[in-house]
């Protein structure tokens, strides 16, 4: 299998599963600042155990991704100064610039998680573009 997962990946998805957390209570708790910035450190934790230091490294240092990385940082720094509204939005576009890429890897292990997969497939009913392209399948 493609995704084979070791412990420390699942220590790095661990903190990763708690930063959301963490920063989707913040923002439910009326953008509580603790809560905020204990979610961004789980986040970026659990980024940098799951990718591995060098490739976290290479991620927030790549010429093409210094827009994401400057607003991710600059999101981080408002929510310390006090600022967790303006922070999270900055914050928000920088996760989109920097794990865009991301997103069809992600997408294709959600389907192999038993329950969310079903549920996956089910909601898209027959128009998935990751099985229709490996079937030979048109998007039509």
């Amino acid at each position: 299998m493609a995704y084979e997962i070791n412990e420390q990946k699942k220590v790095g998805l661990g903190l990763l599963g708690f930063g959301v957390l963490f920063s989707f209570l913040g923002v439910i708790l009326f953008f509580d600042r603790g809560l905020l910035a204990l979610g961004n450190i789980f986040f970026l934790a659990g980024v940098a155990i799951l990718l591995g230091w060098y490739s976290t490294w290479k991620l927030f240092t790549t010429r093409a991704n210094y827009k994401g990385s400057a607003s991710f940082l600059l999101g981080l720094f408002l929510i310390f100064v006090r600022w967790p509204i303006l922070g999270i939005i900055f914050q928000i576009y920088g996760c989109i610039v920097l794990f865009g890429g991301f997103w069809p890897s992600i997408k294709v292990f959600l389907y192999h998680i038993p329950v969310v997969g079903w549920i996956l497939r089910l909601s898209h009913s027959g128009n998935c573009s990751c099985y229709s392209g490996m079937m030979g399948g048109s998007n039509s």
